[in-house]
């Protein structure tokens, strides 16, 4: 009887374990996927692919290059997250950045937390690299452009239906004079239905 309740615990385990079981499939990064309608990777995209498109075609690079005679440098700034979801504003930021300097039309700079670092590299190379190796202190290259913004939700929600409308916003100000030279939007609107069991 011992040996009878043990393969019925063993087979009741098996059923379970396979029941249960997760599948894993592989997709292309650029594949749409909306699971619970919150912000994603897909959106991320979209607002990246907008914003450079529309920032690139802009008056604000031709006339800096025109005046200057050299392409602006540009640093990204704070990006806040004004939703009720957690939103990782870096995902784009770094495409929007990626894009506008393969474009080779402007140089970026680090942002704040990336130059800090670099500030503490070269305080440790002060102490401890060779004198033909060191990098010097206060050379740093000045950025001419900030990219600043937000992102931000309204939500509505009756009866098992929910939208959700997203607009991200960008600026960027020259940071000598705080003129704000660009300004971009993207907005993103879900429907959501959510499903209802019925007696």
């Amino acid at each position: 009887m011992k040996k009878n309740f043990l393969l019925f615990l063993l087979a009741a385990a098996l059923i379970v374990g396979c029941s249960s079981s997760r599948q894993v499939t592989r997709m292309e990064p650029d594949t749409q996927t909306d699971l619970s309608g919150r912000w994603n990777d897909t959106d991320a995209r979209l607002v990246a692919q907008e914003m450079i498109s529309d920032c690139l075609s802009r008056v604000w690079l031709t006339d800096f290059a025109a005046a200057q005679g050299r392409k602006p440098v540009v640093t990204v700034g704070r990006i806040r997250n004004v939703t009720d979801e957690h939103i990782n504003t870096e995902t784009f930021t770094k495409d929007f950045e990626r894009e506008l300097l393969n474009a080779g039309q402007v140089k970026f700079v680090g942002t704040m937390d990336e130059r800090q670092d670099v500030r503490e590299e070269r305080a440790d190379q002060s102490e401890y690299a060779s004198a033909e190796t060191i990098k010097q202190l206060r050379n740093e290259t000045g950025a001419d452009f900030v990219l600043l913004g937000a992102v931000k939700t309204i939500t509505d929600e009756a009866e098992g239906q929910r939208v959700v409308f997203y607009q991200t916003d960008l600026e960027l100000i020259n940071v000598e004079s705080n003129e704000k030279v660009w300004i971009g939007t993207k907005k993103i609107k879900k429907g959501i239905s959510q499903g209802q069991f019925k007696p």
